[in-house]
């Protein structure tokens, strides 16, 4: 979850929401050493862009009442709808640079993902030739055949090292 301090420099900080109970807490910004009040809203990133969504277009909905509102028998108000047009177009060019960073986001978060699986195989894949390699003596009793396969994989992986080795 990232957090914003509510100081000047809108400093973002990283933090595990496990850490935050439901009723909130006090958090110090590392940047300002401000402290805050923090508390977690039920909305989810995809809610908090529909609300400020809906918000952006009642201000917009609003500015226009007010706008025709203020310029009945006015000429100006051609030109007011025009601002009111160009200011719609701005905030939905806002709205769509959330949607693209909340992808982003979720983007990022799916590699690490994969890398962090990536990782437990590979450390799954060498504790089970750690313990292939140990227990292989007792292996080899019960399977006569499984001791051509070991043989073959430890030469493999020699290989394997000496590549990465001639690599570097």
């Amino acid at each position: 979850m990232i957090i914003t301090c509510p100081c000047e420099n809108k400093k973002k900080f990283k933090i595990d929401p496990a850490l935050i109970p439901s009723e909130g807490r006090e958090l110090k910004c590392g940047n300002c050493d401000r402290i805050w009040f923090y508390k977690i809203e039920n909305n989810s990133p995809i809610e908090n862009i529909n609300i400020s969504i809906n918000e952006d277009i009642n201000q917009i909905n609003e500015k226009q009442v007010n706008t025709k509102t203020n310029d009945i028998g006015d000429n100006n108000l051609s030109s007011n709808e025009d601002l009111n047009k160009n200011k719609e177009t701005e905030i939905k060019k806002d709205l769509k640079k959330k949607d693209l960073k909340l992808k982003t986001e979720k983007s990022v978060n799916k590699v690490s993902k994969f890398f962090s699986y990536l990782v437990v195989f590979l450390i799954s894949l060498i504790a089970l030739i750690i313990l292939l390699d140990t227990l292989k003596t007792p292996l080899i009793n019960i399977f006569p055949g499984l001791e051509i396969i070991l043989f073959n994989l430890y030469e493999t992986l020699k290989d394997i090292k000496l590549f990465i080795i001639d690599l570097s």
